[in-house]
């Protein structure tokens, strides 16, 4: 005689340690077995996209920050992007090298936290999380030095940057650069072929290609899937274009490949920080603008790649000294769709090891 078992509904979140945020997931289990999921969200909205429109655009700059504050630099960047776009404001060349080395070393600083929670989440390397983060405060202390602040930058202003760097940044960021690989060969003889490592992600919550693609998927999410797409490579902007590095790709699509995805660019990024030192011009570091700023009336699209992703503003002016709309393409929030055709049919126990792996961020999610 065979048992028929009886479906359940757990809620895991929204204020579950592992969850990234606050976020909450309503998991129908058959046994262990994930049958169905909910994501629920919206417990950190705060409307910012509408704030936007009323505040001038300068007013704005530090509001894009807290939009993914694990990745506040990069936030900026599509902002001042498409504001320089509407007013036709140049930026100095110099300016733009300063802007690739802050955004490449918050995405190694990004990937550290990204890769050190979900070791975390499993519950057997905390030492790993320690280790990364230890790393990682280096990173931010360079950005203090740079712009006094170690979580929400406010760097990055229209035609520039907020300051030049100072003179002791260039001997830290050389000192950084010849010890972080050292770091990496590191964490990969920790993890890379550990074995409870290899069980826990390898073939766990599989993203095939097509289903990436159509969902709009992007970033590692998106190139651990095996698509090669990379806006710094395929629609390069500011001065991407004069660096040479490569894209990692992943095979299976799986947490591991993720995870050997975030590995490899961190090793990239070092890549394209020494070449931007070594090519960075002399000269001034922001063209003067307004202090209110008027737009011609009109629309633009500006788009950078973020450590989550494509990471796009939309961004409309009436001529006045606020945005008439501003949205924001969330990466993060996008690459949430994938999550349910992630999870169905997986154990419950891989649940927050498949979630951590898309590395998303809250702030930017719930806008």
């Amino acid at each position: 005689m065979t048992l028929a078992t009886e479906p359940f509904i757990l809620n895991i979140g929204p204020l579950h340690p592992s969850t990234h945020g606050v976020f909450r997931m309503r998991v129908v289990l058959d046994g262990e077995i994930i049958q169905d999921v909910e994501p629920v969200f919206g417990y950190l909205h705060r409307g910012v996209e509408k704030l936007f429109e009323q505040r001038t655009y300068k007013q704005n700059i530090p509001l894009s920050d807290r939009l993914d504050y694990v990745s506040a630099i990069n936030n900026n960047w599509p902002y001042v992007m498409a504001v320089e776009q509407l007013a036709n404001i140049s930026v100095p060349q110099r300016a733009e090298y300063l802007r690739v080395i802050m955004a490449e070393l918050q995405r190694i600083a990004s990937h550290l936290l990204a890769v050190g929670s979900v070791m975390n989440d499993m519950g057997i390397f905390f030492t790993a999380f320690m280790y990364m983060f230890r790393e990682r405060e280096k990173i931010v202390d360079l950005l203090e030095m740079v712009t006094g602040q170690r979580l929400l930058y406010n760097y990055m202003r229209f035609g520039g940057v907020s300051q030049d760097i100072p003179t002791e940044f260039l001997p830290a960021l050389d000192r950084f650069l010849k010890v972080m690989p050292g770091y990496l060969d590191e964490y990969d003889t920790m993890l890379a072929g550990n074995e409870i490592l290899l069980s826990r992600t390898k073939g766990i919550g599989v993203l095939k290609a097509e289903t990436a693609i159509n969902n709009s998927a992007s970033g590692p999410l998106l190139r651990g899937s095996g698509v090669n797409w990379d806006l710094r490579k395929s629609a390069p902007y500011s001065v991407y274009d004069k660096f040479e590095f490569d894209v990692p790709l992943g095979t299976a699509g799986d947490c591991y490949d993720r995870y050997i995805i975030r590995m490899a660019e961190m090793r990239q990024s070092l890549r394209i920080i020494k070449q931007a030192v070594e090519q960075m011009p002399a000269g001034k570091e922001k063209t003067p603008t307004p202090l209110r700023l008027r737009p011609h009336a009109g629309e633009t699209y500006t788009q950078v790649e973020s450590p989550r992703g494509m990471l796009g503003c939309y961004l409309v002016s009436d001529g006045t000294e606020k945005p008439y709309r501003c949205h924001f393409r969330a990466p993060a929030f996008i690459n949430l769709t994938v999550l349910k055709e992630l999870l169905i049919g997986q154990k419950l126990a891989d649940a927050i090891i498949i979630f951590g792996s898309i590395d998303i961020s809250m702030g930017e999610v719930d806008r």
